[in-house]
């Protein structure tokens, strides 16, 4: 066994050993402390040495993933070619950049480089085991979600189109119409879809009541649509890594 499977073995956790926790661990912390000055308007000297140790972090991994980026892949040694071109991959050398800003200020562009640390986050997706089966979980009820994710666009149209031409009321605060184009009323349709009602705009007349009514209770019946092949989805993949493991573990 050479060196890079050994190296494969830790940056890719197979079991619950300890090494291949606490390298997880490692750039979770990474992850944290790399995000944690974007809070702040202000930057300190310990936030700059907070995106020093994250981005060495970030370095040392993207390069370790590419070193031995043929054992996660059929493609043999054209995978050190694909990898740079995964999504994955893009992410992390996006989350890296930031760090030129640290070496020359000739880098900075403005809010540019703060846009890109924010990329960060979503490198917590394959340290943390949890978002990592959600993420599966998507890839695999796709097109699914996309179906119902179109019925939601589809009802909040016809809605808004419906409380449009319906709601002919005028605002007394303003003088003008209450929706006073389409996309007031197609804002109005998503709010009340997934039931946030955020209050600042609604019909005042009893037609516009009762479509928000049918609107209101037909959206909880579609938002819970999702999350319930989700959840389903959550439970399966999670039996399936369990059964998995246990295999692996034998």
């Amino acid at each position: 066994m050479d060196i890079r499977h050994h190296i494969n073995q830790i940056i890719e956790p197979r079991n619950n050993e300890t090494p291949f926790w606490a390298y997880d661990f490692v750039m979770l912390v990474a992850i944290v402390i790399g995000i944690f000055p974007l809070m702040f308007r202000t930057q300190t000297k310990l936030f700059w040495y907070f995106d020093l140790i994250s981005g060495i972090c970030f370095i040392v991994d993207y390069l370790l993933r590419w070193l031995t980026a043929d054992f996660n892949s059929k493609k043999g040694k054209m995978a050190f070619v694909i990898y740079p071109f995964t999504p994955m991959a893009i992410i992390d050398l996006l989350s890296i950049l930031p760090i030129l800003n640290l070496l020359s200020p000739t880098f900075k562009v403005v809010r540019v480089t703060r846009l890109m640390k924010i990329l960060r986050i979503f490198k917590v997706i394959r340290y943390f085991e949890p978002l990592g089966i959600i993420l599966a979980v998507v890839r695999k009820q796709i097109k699914v979600l996309c179906t119902v994710f179109s019925l939601a666009l589809f009802y909040i149209f016809i809605t808004a189109l419906i409380m449009f031409n319906a709601e002919e009321e005028i605002n007394p605060e303003t003088g003008e119409y209450l929706f006073n184009n389409f996309f007031d009323a197609f804002y109005w349709a998503a709010c009340t879809l997934t039931t946030v009602g955020y209050g600042d705009l609604y019909p005042i007349s009893n037609i516009g009541r009762v479509i928000s009514i049918m609107s209101a209770i037909v959206g909880i019946a579609i938002i819970a649509l999702p999350s319930g092949i989700v959840t389903a989805g959550y439970m399966d993949e999670l039996k399936y890594r369990r059964k998995k493991q246990g295999k692996t573990s034998e």
